[in-house]
Formats: C-alpha cells, structure tokens, sequence
C-alpha cells in the first residue's frame, strides 16, 4: 500500500460509481453529464482549482497522529455518519437502565456525553490525548483514561454497559477489540458496536478529513464484512440482539472532495447503508442478572 493518493482520483471514483449506479434506470442528461465530467478529469484539461486541495495528494496518518489532527475541528463538523447512527443508539440506550458505563474509542465524548445524559457513571477510554483533552473539557465529571481497543485499562466484569462508535475500521483484526469488551463487560450487561458500513469502505476507502485549513488527509479503514463481526461476536461468546443499518442521508462532508461533485456523490451513495450498529449482550450467569 502506497500510504497516499491524489484527490482527483477519489473525484473519478465517485463519478464513475454514480455512472455504474444508474446507468440502467438514470436520467439520460445526468448520465452524459457524468460521461463528460469522467472525459475532462481524466484528460489533460485544467481541472485542478476546481478540486479540494488544488488535486493534490492525500497522505495518510497513523491513527494516533490522525486524531491529534483531527480533534481540534472534529466536534464542529456535521457528519452523515454520526447523523444516521445516534438516534439508532439513542433508542437502544434509552431501554437501559443507569450503570457503569465505558465509552470505548471515546475520542471528544460524544457518547460519554450522551451516557452521562442518561444517569450513567462513565469510563471514557481514548488512545489520543488531545481527543480526551475535548472530551474532559465537556465532560470533566467523567473517568477518562488513554489506552486502546485492544488492551482496556478497565478490569474484568466493571461494567455494565460499553459502546464503541465508528473505530472499529481502524483495526485491522476485529477479534482483539470485540474480546475486550467482552472482557470488561458484566454477563447480563449489554455493549454497542457501530462503525462504517462495510459497503462505504469497500467503496470509498479511507476516513477522509481537512488537516489545518486546506490540507486533505486520511487515517485508514479496514474492512470488516459483518460476517467478520459475527464470527468475532461468538468468539467472544456474545449474543447479538439485533443489526441495525441506517441509509445514508442525503449529508456530503464539508470541505471534502464530494462537495465539488455532489450531484455524483449524492447519486453514489444514495440509497446504501453507511453506518451499522450491532447491539449485543453478554449472556447472564446461571442465576440472572439485575441488568436488562
């Protein structure tokens, strides 16, 4: 793997797969327009100022440096993907009562601040220091910690409750991470997984984002088909309660690349899954369990 790309690739890709999507059934003018927008880019026309960044290359970043970068701005910035995961969250937090919580991959708290909303006493764990900076800022009642989905700072059977959003993909084995939470979490209790559908990745690749105030840059992803997430969920003798898939929503990144395309990206992406959330349990001792 190169650890890099160019912007006006990432544009080409998003053309094409728009073309591929509704080339049988789409609108005849739409689709010449994507044909002469694929001509120009891929020929020797200036199309560079057009393009975030000039077209320039997007180099990636460890997933600690990434974060350190991103966590200055990652709060201010809409985004689809945590616009069509919360409220399926919200529901499934809603049904549970308070408890010992962990908010696993933490990053600027945003569900420490939704866990703590709800009467839960919180363990934010994030491997970014400046991510756990943002997050004590807006939650300092909460006990945050740095270390990694893969070796918790949290003993066996501490909490009742754990959820991991959108940093699984960061992994490159699902295995270590799901176990851990299996680990901390009390039998009876209940953990929440939700990360980038594996459709999204597959297609689009990295976890893009603006880097100072032009600067495109990525930290990858990898893909986990949710066969990989069952196979690992029964490592761990997890049982999954229920798999949610919320579609995307219609919202572009700002200051991304598909802004200077969104008719195509739009088209691409319509009607697919971005996001999946897993809702699982531990299951009880013989004897039950306070917690349901």
């Amino acid at each position: 793997m190169s650890g890099e790309f160019r912007v006006r690739e990432l544009v080409l890709g998003i053309q094409g797969l728009a073309l591929l999507r509704n080339a049988v059934d789409g609108d005849e003018t739409f689709l010449r327009e994507r044909v002469e927008d694929i001509r120009r880019l891929a020929s020797a026309e200036p199309v560079g100022e057009k393009l975030p960044d000039g077209g320039a290359t997007v180099s990636e970043l460890g997933a600690a440096e990434g974060y350190a970068a991103w966590s200055a701005v990652y709060d201010s910035l809409p985004s689809s993907y945590i616009e069509v995961e919360e409220p399926v969250v919200g529901k499934i937090l809603d049904d549970l009562a308070p408890g010992f919580a962990l908010d696993a991959a933490c990053g600027t708290g945003r569900q420490t601040r939704t866990l703590l909303a709800r009467g839960h006493r919180v363990i934010g764990v994030d491997q970014s220091p400046h991510m756990l900076d943002r997050a004590r800022a807006h939650s300092p009642e909460a006990d945050l910690r740095v270390g990694h989905l893969e070796k918790l700072p949290l003993d066996d059977d501490s909490v009742d409750l754990a959820v991991c959003s959108l940093a699984m993909t960061h992994l490159r084995d699902l295995a270590p991470g799901v176990a851990e939470l299996a680990r901390v979490v009390r039998p009876g209790g209940r953990i929440v997984v939700t990360d980038l559908h594996p459709f999204v990745i597959a297609l689009q690749g990295q976890c893009l984002f603006v880097r100072g105030s032009e600067e495109l840059a990525f930290v990858r992803n990898h893909v986990h088909l949710l066969s990989s997430y069952l196979e690992a969920f029964g490592a761990a003798g997890l049982r999954v309660r229920a798999c949610h898939e919320p579609l995307f929503n219609g919202r572009l990144a700002p200051g991304g690349y598909e802004e200077a395309v969104g008719d195509a990206a739009r088209a691409a992406w319509d009607g697919l899954p971005i996001v999946v959330v897993w809702d699982v349990e531990v299951p009880a001792r013989a004897g039950g369990n306070r917690w349901r």
